[in-house]
């Protein structure tokens, strides 16, 4: 087989993947995409601690809710105001059908720029959005609480060795949120990092999440420009487990303190 037959062969046996990331909608269940830890999970439990702030909640704002598909669950049985903010156009209008129903006002907007009150919410989530400390400080109330979990510097940080453009591995999020959050009057109150290696099944499967992750490599042409550099990011991190790469999140917990 010759070098252009084997892209031409490597580029079918990818192209169903790429052609199902554009049906993308939300982040709910695909039969694409997932990866299997190969060690323990993150030491906490995001969902368990939001619903435990849940509780003592009378105001809540879920910033980058995605399609709603986690803030849905958490508002079943809640009685108190929920607003929800998302910036990506393909989730937002997905976000609103599922949360407006549940009596959650759904707002299209930035993450880090939010057209909303001071002093509005006693709990602000964040589940892998973006996010500005003096926005958040603003917004939280006196003895509110705020929540984060986010996708770390480690996180697929592989990727730089194949493409320089990447943004994973980049950021420092995890300290310049730190440091922005005291320096607006936040009591950091957990703070952890972690990082794992996973297993996605196959190239194609880690092919779909990069096209579903558009801002990871900016331009991202799968079957075009990008298909030899997948190729050799394949040869190199694939194991018997499947590709492998580092999975990293952080979480941050904070209280504004009561006037």
């Amino acid at each position: 087989m010759t070098a252009s037959q084997s892209l031409d062969a490597a580029r079918e046996r990818l192209r169903p993947y790429v052609e199902a990331a554009t049906g993308f909608t939300g982040w709910g269940f695909s039969r694409y995409g997932n990866a299997r830890f190969l060690g323990p999970r993150q030491p906490w439990n995001y969902d368990r601690r939001v619903r435990e702030l849940f509780t003592s909640a009378k105001s809540v704002l879920d910033i980058g809710t995605g399609g709603g598909e986690r803030l849905s669950r958490y508002v079943r049985d809640y009685r108190g105001r929920g607003v929800a903010t998302e910036a990506w156009h393909i989730n937002a209008p997905i976000a609103a059908s599922r949360l407006k129903p549940l009596g959650v006002e759904v707002l299209y907007c930035d993450d880090e720029v939010l057209p909303l009150a001071s002093g509005s919410f006693d709990l602000i989530i964040n589940r892998h959005a973006a996010l500005e400390p003096a926005d958040i400080g603003r917004i939280l109330g006196p003895g509110g609480m705020f929540l984060t979990e986010q996708i770390s510097n480690a996180h697929w940080g592989e990727l730089q060795a194949f493409f320089p453009r990447t943004t994973a591995g980049k950021g420092e999020n995890y300290f310049s949120y730190l440091v922005g959050l005291r320096a607006v009057g936040l009591e950091i109150t957990d703070a952890r990092e972690y990082a794992v290696l996973a297993a996605y099944e196959d190239m194609g499967n880690f092919v779909y999440m990069l096209c579903v992750t558009p801002w990871t490599i900016p331009d991202f042409d799968p079957l075009g420009d990008d298909l030899e550099a997948l190729l050799e990011l394949e040869r190199t991190l694939s194991t018997p487990d499947g590709v492998v790469l580092t999975q990293g999140h952080s979480l941050i917990e904070a209280k504004k303190p009561s006037l």
